[in-house]
């Protein structure tokens, strides 16, 4: 009797153990598995609470290219009784800017006036060093350009301070800095998700392309077309934004978010290897932070 016990419990014991190694194997294939990216840096976050979904060198300091632009942007959209129809007449400055750069142009016409609004479009679809020259010379403080532009870097790192980032620092309002601009993808994941609080930079940067009527310096008017250059829009399912960015430095970089089922997944890759890979780079992240 003890003997044919002894087998059942055996039998039992065997069952128990079998069924917990189907659970366990049932997990390990649910579970997904850590997309690997071409991107130097990355992080993905969950935008309703902020937890961290995935990260590589999330916080290592690097060269950010036209994603700092996203600050600039969110500087802009900060000011206060801001009015996005008051227009701003192109300076010969800001188009001298982009050729002695070899910047990304929004083809800004010297003596056209242009809005608030339709600055931004051009700063962040054909992703123009000239449009966010004009929002600088803007929005910053001070007799001279030079001051005003000093000044609204400034308002870009006091932004940053005040989001509590400790590995973000700004020296242009572009990207094209003097070697002292550098952000993370945690750090830039952060900034973008508060610019995202703004309805206008929502509609901004989801926005595939978009035709502007500007005024003339003769009173006429013509139009100006935008593309955007984040080519996730229309190509991953729930993209709404954010916005691309390279340099010699930074590589390929792109600051990404996407809505599906009522959830929000956002989040940077820097240094990636080409456009192609910093796309792909991200669909992996998305992909991954929906099935977390």
């Amino acid at each position: 009797m003890n003997i044919r016990l002894s087998g059942i419990a055996v039998l039992v014991a065997g069952t128990v153990l079998t069924s917990g190694a189907l659970t366990t194997s049932a997990q390990a294939a649910t579970a997904p598995a850590v997309p690997k990216i071409a991107a130097a840096g990355g992080f993905v976050m969950n935008n309703g609470t902020g937890k961290s979904l995935f990260t590589k060198a999330a916080d290592t300091r690097r060269s950010t290219g036209s994603t700092t632009k996203i600050m600039t942007a969110k500087v802009v959209l900060a000011q206060s009784h801001l009015n996005l129809d008051a227009k701003v007449t192109v300076q010969k400055a800001y188009s001298d800017y982009i050729v002695k750069n070899n910047a990304s142009s929004a083809r800004l016409i010297v003596g056209d006036k242009v809005t608030v609004r339709q600055l931004l479009y051009g700063l962040m679809l054909p992703s123009g060093c000239d449009a966010a020259y004009a929002l600088a010379d803007k929005f910053g403080s001070g007799s001279t350009r030079s001051a005003r532009v000093k000044s609204f870097i400034g308002k870009m790192n006091k932004a940053a301070t005040s989001l509590g980032l400790k590995n973000t620092h700004f020296d242009s309002f572009d990207g094209i800095g003097k070697g002292k601009n550098y952000s993370t993808p945690r750090d830039l994941t952060k900034i973008a998700s508060s610019a995202m609080k703004s309805a206008t930079f929502r509609s901004v940067v989801k926005t595939k392309s978009t035709k502007q009527k500007v005024t003339t310096k003769s009173g006429g008017y013509r139009y100006m077309s935008w593309t955007n250059t984040n080519n996730l829009l229309g190509s991953y399912s729930g993209t709404i934004g954010v916005k691309t960015g390279s340099g010699p430095e930074a590589g390929y970089c792109l600051v990404f978010a996407a809505t599906r089922g009522g959830r929000t997944v956002i989040g940077t890759v820097l240094k990636s290897t080409s456009v192609s890979a910093r796309t792909s780079d991200a669909k992996k992240l998305m992909d991954y932070g929906f099935k977390k």
